[in-house]
This record gives C-alpha cells, structure tokens and sequence, in this order.
C-alpha cells in the first residue's frame, strides 16, 4: 500500500465507523466491518485506482460484510432485514458529513474509565492497532485487548447515548489531552517519550478543531500541543538522557510548530472566553518565545499560573505554580506554596512533588535535603529517564 493511500484510509476509517454505529448500533461488529472494507480496499483501490466516492465505497463494503454477517446468524434475522432495507450509503452520509466527532464522543462514554476511554480511542479513531497502544503504554497486549473488549462491551451493556456537546467535550478534550501528555513523559519504561503516541493526539485534536473551529478550548488544546511538542527533539540527549527546559538547545526546537501554536493561541484568546487549555498553551507560549531562559517572562507566567489555579485549581497546577512563583519572588515563597500539597492526597507520594521541592531546595542553597528529595522522587517515578536524571542530580549534590 502506498504511503498515499494508507494515510486516506486512516481518515477515512473513523468516519465510515461513525456512519455504521450511528446506523446500525453495534460498535463491536461495526469495527469489525470496517477492518475488512479497508482491507479490501487496500488490495482492490491498489489495483483499479480510487473509486469516485472512496467514503461511499467503504460505507458500502462495510454495511454489506455486516449484512452477510447477521443472515448467517439466525437469531439475528430481523436486524438483517432492518440492515437490508437501508440504502448501503446516502447521500448525505458518503458527502459532506463527518462522523469522526460522535465517534470520539462513544470512546468518551461516560460509563468508562478513563484508561478505557485513551485505549478505545486510539483503538477506534486513531486506527492504532492494540499491539500498538499495549506497546505504548507499557503493558502486554493480550492485557489492552481485554481492556478494548470490556469498553466495547460497556458500551454495548450501557448502550449509545446522544452527545451532550457542552457536557462531554471536555471529556473529549481530556482524553486526547491524556493521550498526549503520556505519549511526551511516558510513565514508565526506557524511553521519555513515544512520538506515536504525541504524533496522534495532535493528529484527532487537529480533526476536532476542524470540525469545531469555533471552540476557544479546542483551539487552546491544540496550541498546548504543539508549542509543547516543538521542544522533542531538544529534550533528550543522544543517549536518550533527560534535558530539562533550561538546558535545552533551543535551536533544535521546532520553528513550524511554534508559529502554529503561537498563531492559534493568540487568535482564541483574542475571540473566545478564556478556558483553561488557552491559560496552558499561553504559558507554553511564553517559554518558547524566550531565545535564551533568561528572556523567559515569569512575572507574566506567574500572572497566568494565578488565573488558572482559581478557575482549575489541582495538584499539578499548583506545582507549576510554585515554581513560578520561586522564578519572581525566590524559592522560599515556592517552597512554602508547595507546602500546601504535603497533605494532598491526589500528590502525596508522587515523585514530581519531591522532584520540584528538590530543584527549589538546591535553589534555596540547601543541598542536603534537595539531595534527599531528588533521590525519593528517583524511587517514586517509573520513568528510567526520569530516575537517571533525579539519580544524577543528587549525585551531583554528594558532600
């Protein structure tokens, strides 16, 4: 298959699913269906060249495996005749209409957990095979196999509830959000990052945005990622060693990525309200302008880092915050702000807590302790990248 056609079949694939669930309700054997149209379309589009209506032809395909499917079944004989007195495509579902958003809405069911929710997604509409997500995330893939097939089930148990667009966007936007930030720091493993991972959640925040072009929080999400993006390849040595943000190259940084998510930033928070992904992406903004860290604007960060803790106050908000916050008025106003965390329950224990209260101690000019917290948060976190640079940075504080 050439890199043309498998890139058309990949957007094509989550709007014929879109079409088949909306149709016919059975997500299970839907995907199913549209597994076997993209393979056949693989061999015969190779073959005789792209039909004039591709999507119609897949939505054609898919609906006829699903209606060969029910008539060998004969419990299901009255959905097969439900299935074969549709037309196998309209008009208007082969044209303008794009199913690809009510397709993430299902993967968002709110009956599922959220690792369901990322696993289904990347499953159903990214077109991830779950080899693909296992390896992703860490864990065999017979274990994401039934985690996709327990989401499919939920949903089939649960059924298939209308969008409410203003409730269940924001669990769109989240889950992509997750998507991304584990693709960036992977949790655990030998790597700091899976390109795969980053690579498709701006890829399905991208199809959001085009469908949605008026949501300030769309936009805000998809400058997030890619003016944080822009400095992967800064973020790692060649060994795959941990760069922090102020010892970065920031020649390698990705001028393209940074225009873009500067351009869409500016633009949402000039004509939309302001929510908190603009708040993120306006801070990633203000990194990236800086050509050198001294240039870095903290009092204006700062100044955002407020705004966003009062209208999403969590834990990671907070840490950010404090940092922030050392960065104008000294690491003793961040360290007493992080010291409003140590009774969090949804922080304690975690190694980014012990990993910025060691920066801010070795700031502080307190090595002894910065040096014991960099090595908790070295035993707390599963990230090897992260582990040998917390390791080091206690080393290097050694008496």
């Amino acid at each position: 298959m050439t890199t043309g056609l498998g890139d058309l079949l990949r957007q094509l694939a989550p709007q014929v699913l879109g079409v088949l669930v909306r149709r016919y309700g059975q997500f299970d054997a839907c995907e199913d269906a549209v597994q076997e149209a993209l393979l056949a379309a693989s061999v015969q589009w190779r073959a005789d060249g792209l039909p004039d209506s591709p999507k119609s032809w897949l939505i054609t395909v898919a609906s006829r495996r699903l209606t060969d499917q029910w008539r060998s079944e004969e419990a299901r004989r009255r959905r097969e005749t439900l299935a074969a007195a549709q037309e196998p495509a309209t008009a208007a579902e082969a044209g303008d209409r794009d199913d690809t958003l009510e397709l993430l809405f299902l993967c968002c069911h709110p009956d599922l957990s959220p690792s369901s929710q990322v696993a289904l997604t990347l499953r159903a509409v990214g077109g991830l095979t779950t080899g693909q997500i296992a390896r992703a995330f860490m864990v065999p893939e017979a274990t994401m196999g039934q985690r996709i097939s327990r989401a499919k089930q939920k949903i089939k148990a649960t059924g298939l509830p209308e969008p409410e667009w203003a409730r269940r966007l924001p669990v769109v936007l989240h889950v992509l959000y997750l998507i991304f930030n584990e693709g960036y720091t992977t949790s655990t493993g030998p790597d700091l990052h899976s390109v795969e991972l980053t690579g498709e959640a701006i890829r399905l925040t991208r199809t959001v945005h085009a469908l949605l072009p008026d949501d300030g929080e769309v936009a805000g999400l998809l400058a997030l990622m890619l003016l944080t993006d822009a400095r992967r390849s800064a973020r790692t040595t060649k060994d795959g060693g941990l760069v922090p943000l102020a010892d970065q190259d920031r020649s390698l940084w990705n001028s393209a990525e940074i225009a873009e998510g500067t351009a869409l930033i500016d633009d949402a928070m000039a004509r939309f309200p302001i929510g908190p992904y603009q708040l993120q992406a306006a801070i990633a903004a203000l990194h990236d302008a800086a050509a050198v860290p001294g240039d870095t604007d903290w009092p204006q960060i700062l100044v955002l880092y407020g705004i966003l803790a009062r209208i999403q106050p969590n834990p990671m908000v907070t840490l950010n915050h404090a940092i922030a916050l050392s960065m104008v008025d000294g690491p003793a106003a961040g360290l007493a702000m992080l010291a409003t965390l140590d009774d969090d329950s949804r922080v304690a224990g975690h190694h980014r807590l012990d990993a910025v209260r060691a920066h801010l101690l070795e700031l502080a000019g307190d090595p002894a302790a910065a040096r014991a917290a960099y090595l908790r948060a070295a035993k707390r976190t599963s990230s090897i990248p992260e582990q040998r640079y917390l390791e080091a940075k206690a080393g290097a504080l050694e008496p």
